[in-house]
């Protein structure tokens, strides 16, 4: 089965978790494409793709535009398959943002997902224009990353296991408390 990775990413965090899934998946012996969701423009470009995983970098508690743009221009195709959705957004602890982003919800509306999963992102200050930094300011969220390489590969095993039905005999994936560092590991 071919499986199409795309995710919105403006400095890169969310594009290294795309990756990461994408070699999950093909793991598992899936055909897998990981893409930038601009690089899919045409409405046949989902033609072929048996499953989607679509994600997008939150900011400000808005998916970005090049993922919404992806999400409307292919809403009846994605809603013809298996979707999983998920937002790269919620920094430190607490969260910052606490709730969902706001524009997923007609997203999930369109295409019904599997599922929708919000995974801790990433914030480096040196990544950041002037106006980003003084909104990281006004929101008073940290840098760092966030990020659960440990359980973005389980989830991405998931998905390999239920496209796949192996559920149980897929590649295992790493235990509470291993040690995981970086969409390599």
């Amino acid at each position: 089965m071919r499986v199409l990775v795309t995710a919105a990413s403006k400095h890169g965090s969310t594009a290294e978790m795309a990756e990461l899934i994408g070699s999950v998946l093909a793991g598992h012996g899936l055909d897998v494409r990981v893409s930038a969701p601009g690089d899919l423009d045409d409405p046949g470009d989902l033609d072929g793709y048996g499953a989607v995983v679509l994600g997008s970098a939150v900011y400000a508690g808005h998916w970005l535009g090049a993922a919404l743009r992806f999400a409307d221009r292919h809403a009846a195709a994605l809603a013809t398959r298996p979707v999983w959705l998920f937002s790269s957004g919620p920094i430190g602890d607490p969260p910052i943002p606490a709730d969902d982003a706001v524009d997923v919800a007609r997203v999930v509306a369109a295409v019904v997902p599997v599922e929708h999963r919000v995974i801790p992102g990433a914030m480096y200050r040196s990544r950041l224009g002037f106006a980003e930094r003084a909104l990281v300011a006004a929101l008073r969220a940290p840098y760092g990353d966030f990020r659960d390489w440990a359980a973005v590969r389980r989830w991405a095993h998931d998905i390999g296991a239920a496209l796949t039905g192996t559920a149980g005999t897929g590649p295992t994936p790493p235990q509470a408390g291993s040690t995981v560092s970086g969409p390599g590991a």
